[in-house]
C-alpha cells in the first residue's frame, strides 16, 4: 500500500526528471534573441553614419533604421521568454544594447547641436547612476524591479529621438487642411518630458535601492535573532 501524498509523489517525479544540459556562453551568443541584441548594437553606427549626412531624405533612413533596431528591442525579448531562450549573456546584453542606441544617439546629435548639452548629460548621468545602484543591489543579492517612470522615461525618449532624428518640417494632410509638423520641436518638448521623468523615476530607483537594502538587512538580524534564540533554549549537553 502506498501511503505517500500527491505532493510527495509529484516531488519524486521531478527527481526523476532528467535535468537540461546547461547551455554554455558559445551557445548562448548564437540564439535567435541574443544575434537580435547583437543586431541591433551593429544598427548604431549605420544611425549614426546616416544621421552624419543631414539631408533629409537620409535622415528619413536613419530614422528607418533606429525604428528597426527599437522593434527588435521588444522582439529579442518576447522571443527569448517564448522559446526559453533567457541567459545569463542575453540579460547583459539587451539593457547594454538600449542604453548604447540610446546613448549614442543622443551624444551624436548634441554634437550636431540638435538636442541640448544640458539634457543629454542629465539623461547620461541618470542611465550611469541607476544602473550602478542595479549593479551594488545584485551584488548584495537584491533585485529592483523596473519602476513604472523609468518605463515611461524609455518610451518618450524612444519617442522623442526618432523625431529628432526625421528632423525636419514635414507637411501633413488630415483631410481638411495641410499642416506644417517640425519633428524636430515635436521631439525636443518629448525629450524634455523624458528628462522629467529620468529625474523622477532615478530617484524611485533611489528609495527602491534603500529600502530594499533595509529590508535584507533587518531580514538578517531576525534571522540571527531567532539562531539565538533557539541556541539559547536549547539544553546544555554535559
Amino acid at each position: 500500500m502506498n501511503d505517500e501524498s500527491p505532493i510527495e509523489r509529484k516531488k519524486k517525479k521531478r527527481l526523476k526528471r532528467p535535468l537540461k544540459p546547461r547551455r554554455s556562453i558559445r551557445e548562448d551568443a548564437f540564439n535567435l534573441p541574443n544575434l537580435l541584441t547583437m543586431l541591433r548594437v551593429c544598427m548604431i553606427p549605420v544611425v549614426l553614419w546616416l544621421l552624419l549626412d543631414g539631408r533629409p531624405h537620409m535622415n528619413f533612413w536613419a530614422a528607418i533604421v533606429y525604428s528597426i533596431a527599437a522593434i527588435t528591442d521588444f522582439l529579442d525579448g518576447w522571443l527569448a521568454r517564448k522559446r526559453g531562450l533567457i541567459s545569463v549573456l542575453g540579460k547583459f546584453l539587451d539593457p547594454l544594447a538600449d542604453k548604447l542606441l540610446v546613448m549614442a544617439t543622443l551624444v551624436f546629435m548634441s554634437e550636431m547641436g540638435r538636442v541640448p548639452t544640458w539634457a543629454t548629460i542629465i539623461i547620461l548621468a541618470r542611465e550611469l547612476s541607476v544602473t550602478s545602484l542595479r549593479t551594488i543591489a545584485m551584488s548584495e543579492g537584491v533585485v529592483i524591479a523596473a519602476s513604472q517612470g523609468g518605463k515611461e522615461k524609455t518610451a518618450l525618449q524612444m519617442v522623442a529621438l526618432l523625431m529628432l532624428i526625421v528632423h525636419h518640417t514635414y507637411y501633413v494632410n488630415f483631410g481638411v487642411a495641410t499642416v506644417p509638423v517640425h519633428m524636430h520641436s515635436i521631439g525636443l518638448v518629448l525629450l524634455y518630458a523624458s528628462v522629467v521623468f529620468a529625474v523622477t523615476s532615478g530617484g524611485e530607483y533611489m528609495k527602491l535601492f534603500v529600502e530594499a537594502v533595509e529590508a535584507k538587512e533587518k531580514r538578517l538580524l531576525e534571522q540571527d535573532k531567532r539562531r539565538e534564540e533557539a541556541r539559547a533554549a536549547r539544553p546544555d549537553v554535559d
